[in-house]
């Protein structure tokens, strides 16, 4: 049963009408030409002529212009593009405008306004190829002289020079279509879309009297049923969508068109029909770039700078079966663990990073100098299949779109042995990646799809029994369009493109035409990215109206669920001995045993970042390493100097940064608080000198045997007081109250007792030392510290011993304690119920 009013009876009439034109002016079917506004709607054509023509047993060639000159290419011999030529092919458009930037003057600029001139010249090409051969050079000349009138300005240089280099380019060009201004028919009848195409009304002004033009949409028809539902956000929008599809085939309206405004929202849409076994075929595709195939490949060439992260390393590697999985593990355990940001920084004296180093290196070096592209080709080809990453792309579809868009199949690169210019490494990954980028991937469409996917534009002429039009909001459904390209007003007027008001009026009409569907559903959100958004002008108007219109109800089916609380979990540690147990090992298991238990004895570390950006805990590590080096080398050379002891912490603060290999830029954070810090920690060491404090070590190690386990750390700082007595310090760069809570509850801060622990001396005193950036530094002394330390001993022999005994470990933490614990997910907190409620958690 077919729910669709107009669209069978629009190409009935239609077929009805051309035979009649045809039996009018005595043309034979096959003499007569066809002109549709869009591929997809060829065949569609071809179904209702051989529907509606009485058993014909001719009918007339159904193209689209580009199909037209394909066919008659194809008959004459194939042609040769010329070398500056437009194809709208990125790969080889990009290396054609930086020719063209080059001959202009502006070859130093490439980088910049390469992509720009492809964009410019691609959309003024539409207009170009619309104009006879013979006269298309005098076009471009005569408009040339208008173009930039008003581009004059000194700011605005390269806006007119890429604006004349365009319409030139464009000009100069040949494109397949021409063969069309000299195909000969008896008849060529255009069915117009809802937008003009100038080829089109190229050639039927060439055809003349020989040309009739008839409306594909053809006379308006009774508004359908419209049912409107808005949304959230964007996952909820994805779920209705999908749940209005699906309630359609379940009432046998298959085929449903998909109207695809948003790319990321249809992909959603499309993955939860895909999980519903629901068979789609998606003609608009999604740019190459986000595929897995283009992901790997640009991995690739991102790991082949210079200054390539570790980070950029291992992800590529990742994606390279050649390299073992045990020796890649290997390695990135060892490079986290040492902190290496930079793949050239990476230490020789690690052996899992030299064995991977020795592997891939090589691939790495081979790739480095300037050369031709079509060499820069054939090279990468070597890498790819020495990394195994060739076999994932020639098995994959878009893998194999890939390799055919960037001409690294075997024997493809021979189409650019004539560009002799070398390329650097970072020319090559930006021509890669710009091709990539303006490809489009298409999956193969299957021989019957139950949902189309396809534009608001291409709805025209389609038989579908029901449309569902997701993203009808005000940024995705705009009445009147941003013009594309980088034209003025004036000069889209200029050069014929369709202006604003055309746009505008193309998009009202492909409106108009699908409220024509007797099955209709609008969805849109009602917020994105925390910001409130309003359905489009065009819904709105819609609900102005008030006819035909329902407020649709939520067409997801409901689901009864049965709460599945999870008890806390309580493993057994006996099998996992505590021989050696750190600070912050003990804080974890005083705030957690389960943590303690998954990241201390199971040892589930998360893997540190080493590509992220710098925070507080970074700047502490380095102001460490400052006040280290500052107070080993005051230790060393003594002096009475004022002025010296401030040359001294400067100069501790560039080996600092030295070491942990931070640039100038990523300082820049540090370099704004330093000076506070310095000026108010040189004044507190002053008076804590004064008082006949000595500095004794930095960053001491120890290790301290208590019963079955030993206690290990890193002292920050231990000096020595006037009277002889050890003085633990720990620096903290943390808020004020922190640190003062700290010592107003020393039976719940473990910290300082512990290191007093470390140090085995019979009397000894602790104190934290917060270094503000807005505050003077400050010492918070901790009293009592050998009784807390006494304590604590004893709680950690309790606590060792019962974990020996077998005691459970229970996932107990709360508050702060679960905020920022990396063993949350296994405790599965989120997913169970506590002792004092029966509710699952969000």
């Amino acid at each position: 049963m077919s729910f669709s009013p107009f669209s069978e009876q629009r190409w009935s009439a239609l077929v009805q009408e051309m035979g009649q034109l045809l039996g009018q002016r005595g043309v034979h079917p096959s003499r007569c030409v066809v002109l549709v506004p869009y591929a997809q709607l060829m065949q569609q054509a071809k179904s209702a002529w051989a529907t509606g023509s009485a058993g014909a047993s001719f009918m007339p060639r159904f193209e689209t212009t580009h199909n037209w000159a394909t066919s008659l290419q194809a008959a004459r011999g194939p042609a040769t593009p010329g070398v500056d030529d437009i194809r709208h092919d990125m790969a080889c458009d990009w290396l054609a405008a930086c020719r063209w930037l080059a001959r202009a003057g502006l070859g130093a600029h490439q980088d910049v306004l390469a992509g720009a001139l492809v964009e410019a010249a691609w959309s003024v090409a539409r207009v170009a190829a619309a104009v006879a051969p013979e006269r298309r050079a005098d076009w471009g000349r005569r408009l040339s002289q208008e173009l930039t009138e008003g581009l004059d300005s000194s700011l605005l240089v390269f806006e007119a020079a890429v604006s004349q280099l365009a319409l030139a380019w464009a000009a100069a060009s040949r494109y397949p279509t021409d063969i069309l201004f000299e195909a000969q028919a008896d008849l060529l009848i255009v069915l117009d879309g809802f937008q003009a195409d100038p080829l089109a009304e190229a050639l039927a002004a060439r055809f003349g009297e020989q040309c009739v033009r008839l409306p594909l949409a053809g006379p308006a028809q009774p508004r359908g049923d419209v049912l409107l539902q808005s949304a959230a956000d964007g996952q909820e929008e994805a779920d209705r969508a999908a749940a209005c599809v699906l309630a359609h085939l379940a009432q046998g309206r298959a085929p449903i068109a998909l109207i695809a405004q948003d790319r990321v929202l249809t992909r959603r849409i499309r993955a939860l029909l895909d999980e519903q076994g629901v068979v789609l075929r998606d003609e608009t595709g999604w740019k190459l770039s986000t595929t897995r195939a283009a992901a790997s490949v640009m991995a690739l060439l991102r790991a082949l700078s210079w200054d390539a992260s570790t980070d950029q390393v291992l992800a590529w590697l990742k994606n390279a079966p050649g390299v073992p999985a045990q020796t890649l593990t290997a390695a990135e355990a060892a490079l986290r663990r040492a902190g290496v940001r930079q793949w050239a920084q990476r230490p020789s004296s690690l052996e899992p990073v030299a064995a991977l180093a020795a592997q891939v290196q090589p691939w790495i070096d081979s790739l480095q100098k300037s050369r031709p592209l079509s060499t820069w080709l054939r090279d990468l080809r070597q890498v790819l299949r020495h990394s195994g990453q060739w076999d994932a792309l020639v098995t994959d579809v878009a893998g194999q779109s890939l390799l055919d868009g960037t001409r690294l199949q075997d024997g493809q690169e021979v189409e650019f042995e004539n560009v002799s210019e070398r390329m650097s490494l970072r020319d090559f990954t930006g021509w890669v990646s710009q091709t990539v980028e303006e490809a489009g991937f298409s999956p193969v469409h299957p021989p019957q799809a139950q949902v189309v996917i396809l534009p608001l534009s291409q709805l025209l002429g389609r038989c579908v029994n029901a449309v569902v039009l997701p993203g009808a909001d005000e940024i995705r459904l705009q009445a009147s369009p941003e013009p594309p390209g980088p034209w003025t007003p004036a000069q889209r007027l200029l050069l014929g493109l369709p202006t604003r008001e055309e746009l505008a009026a193309s998009a009202q009409a492909a409106w108009d035409y699908a409220l024509q569907f007797s099955r209709l559903d609008i969805l849109w959100r009602t917020a994105d990215a925390g910001e409130r958004i309003m359905p489009s002008s065009l819904v709105q108007a819609l609900q102005l109206q008030q006819t035909q219109t329902v407020k649709a109800e939520d067409s997801r089916a409901a689901r009864s669920l049965s709460p599945a609380p999870m008890p806390r979990p309580a493993p057994n540690g006996q099998a996992l001995p505590v021989t050696r147990l750190s600070a912050s090992a003990y804080e974890d298991l005083r705030r957690c045993p389960y943590r303690f238990f998954a990241m201390r004895q199971l040892q589930l570390q998360e893997a540190d970042e080493l590509d992220g950006e710098l925070g507080k805990r970074d700047f502490g590590n380095w102001l460490h390493a400052v006040l280290r080096h500052f107070h080993e080398a005051l230790q060393a050379q003594p002096t009475s100097v004022e002025a010296e002891p401030l040359a001294l912490i400067d100069a501790a603060a560039e080996r600092a940064t030295k070491e942990q290999g931070l640039s100038d830029s990523e300082f820049l954070p540090f370099a704004a608080a330093w000076p506070r810090v310095r000026e108010g920690y040189l004044a507190w060491l002053q008076d804590h000198e004064a008082e006949g404090a000595q500095f004794v070590h930095a960053e001491a190690w120890r290790e301290v045997g208590l019963g079955p386990v030993t206690l290990i750390g890193k002292i920050d700082r231990i000096d020595r007081q006037a009277d002889g007595q050890a003085l633990v310090i720990d620096y903290k760069t943390e808020a004020r109250t922190v640190t003062s809570d700290r010592v107003k509850s020393p039976q719940e801060d473990t910290q300082l007792a512990f290191y007093a622990a470390l140090v085995e001396d019979d009397t000894l005193t602790a104190a934290y030392v917060n270094l503000g950036e807005k505050e003077p530094t400050r010492t918070y002394a901790q009293e009592d510290i050998v009784t807390l330390r006494e304590q604590l001993m004893e709680s950690i022999l309790s606590d060792v011993s019962r974990i020996a005994e077998g005691a459970p470990l229970p996932a107990l933490g709360e508050g702060q304690a679960c905020a920022y614990c990396a063993a949350r997910g296994l405790c599965r907190k989120d997913f169970r119920m506590d002792s004092n409620s029966a509710e699952v958690a969000a």
